[in-house]
């Protein structure tokens, strides 16, 4: 029984100090803030596209929506068996939208009151987006398309399948910009700067270059449609945090 009296004792001669003894244990001196320079950089890099995505739709309009519906898979159907004779994957081929839609013409009204609409017909839309990686295909691609029944369609976007090196090369611009805004500012405080704190990297911005927005229609050049596939510049931005040696 003593071990354990002992051990009461003990506890209960702790418990009974009072609480400013504890005081030099708890309390700790505020370590002073470091002084830093924290700065952004921009870096770019520009990429020529190997890559194109196209958006084109066939628009079929008839009296009655089997109608409709026939003659636009009619359509469809040819320029899907073009594009994949052509040498377009099967994963470059992507249905992007469908519909059926009731067409109304609406009288005028007559001694003021307001006439019911008139049904005259269906139109459907079925649209389709095009991965084109061989873009010396892309004129060609479109003036067989509209040859073949599509007659809407545009925004024509040239990117890059694999753009990492232009990204790695747009980060070293990003962080040198920062190391060099750093530099200039530490100068200009009179003050040395010193290691690298931390870095932090916002998301890239890659920025595909349009080619055109149109609405094709049926009558199509001897000729292919001439595009121009220009530069993707890709852009990231840095945020480099720097101490100040004291």
């Amino acid at each position: 029984m003593a071990p354990i009296l002992s051990k009461t004792l003990l506890m209960t001669a702790l418990l009974a100090l009072p609480l400013g003894s504890a005081a030099p244990v708890l309390a700790q001196e505020a370590k002073p803030r470091e002084a830093v320079i924290s700065v952004t950089g921009d870096g770019e890099s520009a990429l020529a596209p190997d890559m194109a995505v196209v958006n084109l739709a066939v628009v079929k309009q008839a009296k009655t929506a089997r109608e409709a519906l026939d003659e636009n898979n009619k359509a469809m159907n040819e320029v899907l068996k073009a594009l994949k004779d052509g040498g377009i994957a099967e994963r470059d081929l992507q249905t992007s939208g469908f519909s059926i839609q009731p067409q109304y013409n609406y009288p005028q009204p007559v001694d003021g009151q307001q006439q019911q609409p008139q049904l005259i017909g269906y139109q459907t839309i079925n649209s389709i987006t095009i991965r084109l990686r061989d873009l010396a295909k892309l004129g060609q691609v479109i003036d067989q398309s509209v040859t073949l029944g599509i007659n809407q369609g545009g925004d024509i976007q040239f990117t890059n399948d694999k753009p990492q090196a232009a990204l790695e090369e747009a980060r070293k611009n990003a962080v040198a910009e920062a190391v060099k805004k750093a530099k200039t500012l530490s100068e200009a405080a009179g003050v040395k700067l010193g290691r690298i704190i931390e870095i932090n990297e916002n998301a890239p911005r890659p920025m595909p270059q349009p080619a055109y927005r149109a609405t094709m229609m049926k009558e199509a050049s001897d000729a292919a449609v001439p595009v121009q596939g220009g530069e993707n510049n890709y852009s990231v931005s840095v945020t480099v945090t720097f101490a100040i040696e004291q």
